[in-house]
């Protein structure tokens, strides 16, 4: 069994203790879950080395469900070129886009994140797709659902918050650098679906 099909086979087992700990009553199973959330994550923690110092799903006492993340493709006229927003951090580039806020709609999110990445209002053209990452990509990852769209450009402020530090369209069959925090594959799919007026899902 490879890393990532017992990374998932792990978190399904604890994804299962963390519901007991919410609904049960039982003092004895509430035990029995306890331990087994806290076996799983020292699991996760030793052995698969996956980082747990942050606020992610393993710290929540809820039922357990993915992240939210939502991402914008952003085409020149022809959809010869994609707009995309370096990572000041990781000087590599992405989509614009991250985590969706409590009780922003996704496309609220996505017109925030233009805003503040790429100094771009938008206006949404239509829903590309969602797709599931919960791959054992990284020793940070975490589930997470990814919503795409599809927007065109309103107006552009020259202005953009610090997390990047260079906006440009680059042509679709010469990408520079791709963040890790993705996969060219990964990228590629949301930028052909949008290319080719598909809708993707998982």
């Amino acid at each position: 069994m490879d890393s990532k099909n017992i990374y998932d086979y792990i978190l399904k087992i604890q994804s299962i203790a963390k519901i007991g700990l919410v609904y049960s009553k039982d003092p004895y199973a509430l035990t029995n879950y306890k331990e087994i959330n806290d076996l799983s994550t020292r699991f996760l923690e030793e052995f698969l080395e996956v980082n747990l110092d942050r606020p992610n799903y393993f710290e929540r006492d809820i039922y357990p469900t993915p992240n939210v993340s939502v991402r914008t493709l952003i085409f020149n006229e022809n959809k010869t070129k994609i707009l995309l927003v370096r990572e000041a951090a990781l000087h590599a580039y992405s989509l614009p886009g991250g985590w969706a806020d409590l009780y922003d709609s996704p496309s609220k999110t996505a017109k925030n994140e233009c805003l503040q990445e790429a100094g771009a209002e938008i206006e949404i053209v239509r829903l590309v797709g969602i797709t599931e990452r919960t791959p054992f990509k990284s020793k940070a990852s975490i589930p997470e659902y990814v919503i795409i769209f599809e927007a065109k450009i309103k107006e552009i402020h020259k202005e953009h918050e610090y997390e990047t530090d260079d906006v440009q369209f680059f042509d679709i069959d010469n990408l520079p650098e791709i963040s890790k925090k993705t996969s060219k594959e990964e990228l590629m799919r949301f930028i052909l679906a949008g290319k080719n007026n598909e809708t993707i899902y998982d």
